[in-house]
């Protein structure tokens, strides 16, 4: 059984609207656009295409954000599998239906179609061919548009990395942001909890027991409501130090020595390290140009469907959670974003 391929308005159905400049006709028509190819994207796209919906799935040739992990640890079945393993797996379970394809480019913008629907706006960087006259472009960049009835921002949201001496070495490895997906690759060790927002130093002060009996707390100096996090450390009966991480010593991505600006040292194999995060420069270029609305930290804002506040618009994993972040709730954000569409779909006239 197949599904007939969405119907794009006919031109003469659509509103007497100039055409925006540089934006080409579609190449291809979709139920569903997909931007983002990690556990929320995949996810998606499986979902969707159990509701016999046509999706692209548009993923960045760059590496992702989850490129060090050595393991999904969670996932049913595929705890162990790299995240490259899991997406490979994930391609596998979708090639054998044939409605969802994948678009290696990175998308530059999303504009609702006047005539309904969302164009979305690609760029192929290393294509063979190029557009000419386009300025900006790279040579070998090569540029299209899509057209779906509906959107799924998967795109994930952006790590900033401390410029420091050996943290790209241990980043993963013995540095970690996530003590749910790589706690208990480092149980049993001494732990150091780096944090920069006082809720989370207040949070994590008792909340890693589990993984090690050995924890102190690095704050820097002036965080605000540094009393309160003196008070929860105090409370839980773990040292805090005040100062800022200046550099790592390893063995290999094995840490054993963190450097602080005050001159000191301090012996610990796992640090645990709360990065700042940003959105995505399409999610802050989609919050300028149609009013997409995000939290202060420039989250997504969803409902419980997952759906935006631009209708037909949805978003799922990182990029809708500040706290809490994982493959698992990825995975059902993006299977519960095309549920939601899907059922949409049921009713619609």
């Amino acid at each position: 059984m197949t599904t007939p391929r969405p119907e794009r308005p006919k031109q003469s159905e659509q509103p007497n609207q100039p055409e925006q400049a540089n934006q080409s006709k579609p190449e291809a028509h979709y139920d569903i656009a997909i931007i983002g190819g990690g556990p929320a994207g995949l996810s998606a796209a499986i979902a969707a295409t159990r509701m016999m919906q046509r999706s692209v799935v548009v993923e960045s040739a760059a590496p992702p954000r989850n490129a060090a992990s050595h393991g999904a640890h969670g996932l049913i079945g595929l705890d162990t599998s790299t995240p490259a393993e899991v997406r490979s797996a994930a391609w596998t379970d979708l090639d054998r239906y044939g409605l969802a394809v994948r678009r290696e480019a990175d998308v530059t913008d999303v504009s609702v179609d006047p005539g309904g629907g969302f164009l979305v706006e690609i760029a192929q960087p290393g294509a063979a061919d190029r557009i000419a006259g386009e300025a900006g472009d790279r040579p070998g960049t090569r540029r299209g548009t899509l057209w779906a009835r509906d959107v799924i921002l998967a795109t994930g949201v952006v790590d900033e990395h401390p410029d420091i001496p050996g943290f790209a070495e241990c980043w993963a490895q013995s540095v970690i942001h996530c003590p749910f997906c790589v706690g208990w690759e480092n149980r049993d060790r001494t732990w150091g909890i780096v944090a920069h927002d006082p809720d989370h130093a207040i949070m994590t002060a008792r909340a890693f027991r589990a993984w090690s009996g050995d924890i102190l707390g690095i704050v820097p100096p002036d965080m605000p409501r540094i009393d309160e996090v003196r008070a929860a450390y105090k409370a839980a009966g773990n040292e805090l130090i005040e100062a800022r991480v200046t550099g790592l010593r390893h063995r290999d991505g094995s840490l054993h020595t963190v450097e602080l600006d005050d001159g000191r040292t301090v012996d610990r194999q796992t640090l645990v390290w709360h990065l700042e995060q940003k959105p995505v420069p399409l999610v802050s270029r989609l919050a300028e140009t149609l009013g997409l609305a995000v939290d202060k930290g420039g989250f997504v804002t969803v409902d419980g469907e997952r759906r935006t506040n631009i209708p037909g618009l949805y978003a799922a994993g990182d990029l809708i959670v500040p706290m809490g972040q994982s493959v698992l709730s990825s995975v059902a954000a993006g299977g519960e974003a095309a549920a939601s569409i899907g059922r949409a779909q049921m009713f619609a006239e």
